[in-house]
């Protein structure tokens, strides 16, 4: 799973599964033969002249079809498939004009209907905000607190209650049917989309043709445009209907389309997947998503908890994993005195460091990072789903008085802990696990606690005299 920004500008939240290739979806039979300019021109006038024969007039959009068996696991098309984006700023638009024309050709190729190709592709628009937002970077990283304040705000709990209220019937189907609470779908559905109110602005298959075209990931978008085409081929959506995020990211609770074609359920019973105007589609294949990802039914996400005087925070990571008993026997003890919840694989998170709340947390957890890795997004889907089932929100005092730092001062850190011999990897600004270990070893050289939390006090420590980080 690939991330692109931390979150939407004015909501908390991330684009959900933005960059995720699931293992299921097997999207095509064969993979394309590279074209010739030539070729290319040719199937696509072709596409375009007998695009009405694919129905009769009339008829409007065939009944949805299911999907033909694959017999090989998708695979982003090869790179001499389409030619390369134009390395020049100008000509964008004609640019884009000549690449799409080219990926026609491939599309009819890999099954797409010739009148979709002629309806949809061929119509398909440069997105030049797409290109800015694909490349833009915030300049601080969000704190654990800012981005829980925002993602689990008391408007964001009521409206969460409102909507169990609402749609309960859905939601406990979803639920009695895959075994995933509809709290947690809901607190889901709550931080994708503010319960269907953000869906993002952007046709999906014009931000993802210009992604393909000359955003970051060309194959990866690549894949997910056949995906959307195929999508709108079997009749689950109009393509005027198909809104998303920038990143390709569509509906209630923010699929990209591999995974739609992967885990959409058709859960009313009117021949489409469609997780923009049905909520019981939308429950039905978000819940679908998290049990074939690892859901355990039954089995809560975790708890704060509150660690023993002398916990070894270096220990503090998903990868450190044991059940309750141990870490019971260690000390760790639930906030509200209650015993610990029942995990067979648990680990302690830290995610402000020493000063900040702890969480024990187990394999539905980790499977919420499935759906966005990001540990901020999962409690914050974890701690949503608490208040909606009438639980407490996060007891501990969140340090509030530490700074976030830069992208630039996080590079400043890194160098400076490699300079001194703590590896951290490649300087790139972001926080990752080397840069934790790199600075838990430097924290355990100097005496301190080694939560590996990254502060100014620390950067200041470590920078050369004279400097002002």
């Amino acid at each position: 799973l690939y991330q692109l920004t931390q979150g939407r500008t004015g909501e908390a939240g991330q684009w959900g599964m933005r960059y995720f290739h699931p293992t299921p979806p097997l999207l095509c039979r064969r993979s394309p033969a590279p074209f010739t300019a030539k070729a290319s021109a040719l199937a696509l006038a072709c596409a375009l002249a007998l695009g009405g024969c694919a129905t009769e007039p009339g008829t409007g959009t065939p009944a949805a079809q299911p999907p033909a068996a694959p017999a090989a696991p998708a695979v982003p098309p090869p790179a001499e498939a389409v030619p390369a984006a134009p390395a020049a700023a100008d000509g964008h638009e004609e640019g884009f004009v000549q690449w799409r024309n080219a990926f026609a050709a491939q599309a009819l190729a890999e099954g797409i209907r010739p009148d979709t190709v002629r309806n949809v592709l061929a119509q398909a628009q440069w997105q030049p905000r797409v290109i800015e937002l694909d490349r833009s970077q915030p300049e601080f990283t969000r704190t654990p607190w800012a981005y829980l304040d925002s993602a689990v705000s008391p408007l964001r709990v009521s409206q969460g209650l409102a909507k169990l209220e609402q749609h309960s019937t859905p939601l406990q189907a979803a639920a009695e049917r895959y075994g995933v609470p509809a709290s947690v779908v809901t607190a889901i559905w709550g931080i994708e989309s503010n319960y269907g109110s953000n869906f993002g602005t952007f046709k999906t298959v014009d931000a993802l043709a210009t992604l393909a075209y000359e955003g970051r990931r060309h194959d990866w978008a690549r894949s997910q445009l056949l995906a959307a085409l195929r999508i709108i081929d079997r009749g689950d959506i109009a393509a005027e209907a198909m809104i998303g995020s920038w990143a390709g990211a569509m509906g209630h609770t923010q699929f990209i389309p591999t995974v739609f074609q992967a885990y959409a359920v058709d859960a009313d019973g009117d021949g489409r997947r469609d997780i923009w105007g049905s909520i019981p589609d939308v429950a039905a294949s978000t819940a679908h998503f998290l049990v074939r990802e690892g859901w355990v039914p039954g089995e809560t996400w975790g708890t704060e908890v509150q660690l023993p005087p002398g916990f070894d925070h270096a220990r503090a990571e998903l990868s450190v994993r044991q059940n309750t008993a141990q870490w019971a026997a260690e000390g760790v003890r639930a906030m509200d005195g209650n015993a610990l919840p029942d995990l067979a694989s648990a680990s302690i998170l830290a995610p402000a460091g020493a000063r900040g709340p702890a969480f024990l947390v187990g394999k539905n957890f980790r499977t919420i990072l499935r759906y966005n890795n990001s540990t901020n997004y999962a409690l914050a889907v974890a701690l949503l789903s608490q208040r909606l089932s009438g639980g407490p929100g996060v007891v501990a005092e969140w340090p509030r008085d530490l700074q976030p730092l830069s992208r630039e001062q996080t590079r400043q850190l890194q160098a400076a802990l490699n300079a001194k011999g703590f590896d951290t990897g490649t300087p790139d600004g972001v926080l990752g696990p080397a840069t934790r270990a790199g600075l838990r070893k430097y924290q355990q050289s100097q005496g301190l606690v080694a939560d590996g939390y990254p502060t100014l006090e620390l950067l200041r420590s470590l920078a050369p005299a004279g400097t002002n980080p």
